[in-house]
């Protein structure tokens, strides 16, 4: 069972942060191995959600048949809504690595929290605070810059920027949605509904637009496995135990470790070094969510 913030947790919730971030930072060099192995970027998305929901399955339905029992219509609505976002951020994120660059899809894709704070002002009437303005404009300049350069190097690659935005918008409506079930769900209770969700509809608009979901070699499914254990089941489920533990400005701005950490392994592993001019656009993205993290 999660324990609140007051509980000494079974778990040191720093460790447990690190492991997420560290275990998230892995999907973009992963997701480029896969893609170097011709499976399609939305089967790869498909099947990362459906392996980690098979995983989830017996674990879920043994301990918290209960607690799903006693959902009402309303929580399976919005659940449902929730899954499908999640699925339309991993489709357009991961089909966004096919076009532009570790550093500049991971980078765009974690503006996420500064599309939660407009959300909570445009949809739930929340205040705009001072920090989140300003985090807004540094954040907006620095995603201008790197659009700039990666226009210069082909539409394609400023296609693939409008995908990790596209990524970033759709994953903070799905934050948004979760909100205020998570608050009141165990974890287990709310990720693996959304979960299944979002697998179900990536296969079927996979199914419908023709792509290959199956015949793969063995290194391709294993890249494809790895992804629904490293940075699905362990990376978000061990970012969402922190969250219930650790302040959430703290849990955010540690997140934005994961696009360093992204950049580090491509480039070890795929030997690709971002430009000079989109490692400051990036800085200056990172920077504005740092301050518009802050209360």
């Amino acid at each position: 069972m999660e324990t609140s913030r007051s509980q000494n947790p079974s778990i040191p919730p720093h460790l447990a942060l690190l492991v997420g971030v560290l275990a998230a930072s892995t999907a973009s060099p992963i997701i480029r191995l896969a893609q170097a192995g011709e499976v399609n970027s939305l089967a790869i998305a498909a099947w990362r959600l459906t392996l980690a929901s098979l995983i989830l399955a017996p674990i879920t339905l043994t301990t918290r048949r209960e607690e799903l029992r006693g959902l009402s219509r309303r929580d399976w609505l919005l659940m449902l809504g929730s899954g499908v976002m999640l699925a339309v951020h991993f489709a357009t994120w991961i089909s966004s690595l096919a076009y532009t660059s570790v550093a500049a899809s991971v980078v765009l894709v974690s503006t996420s929290p500064l599309f939660v704070g407009l959300g909570s002002f445009l949809i739930l009437r929340e205040r705009l605070s001072r920090p989140l303005v300003v985090g807004l404009v540094i954040a907006t300049v620095g995603s201008i810059i790197i659009g700039m350069d990666d226009w210069g190097q082909g539409t394609h690659r400023l296609t693939g920027d409008l995908l990790a935005l596209a990524g970033a918008i759709s994953v903070a409506v799905y934050f948004l949605i979760g909100r205020r079930l998570r608050a009141r769900l165990s974890l287990l209770a709310y990720v693996f509904p959304v979960y299944s969700t979002a697998a179900v509809t990536l296969m079927v608009v996979a199914a419908l637009a023709g792509v290959r979901l199956g015949g793969y070699l063995a290194l391709q499914w294993l890249w494809l496995l790895l992804l629904a254990l490293g940075p699905q089941i362990t990376g978000h489920s061990s970012l969402n135990w922190a969250l219930r533990h650790l302040p959430a400005t703290y849990v955010t701005l540690a997140v934005l470790g994961e696009p360093i950490g992204s950049s580090i392994l491509a480039w070890i592993i795929l030997g690709e070094l971002p430009g000079p001019v989109t490692v400051l656009g990036g800085a200056l993205v990172l920077a504005g969510i740092a301050v518009a993290s802050k209360k």
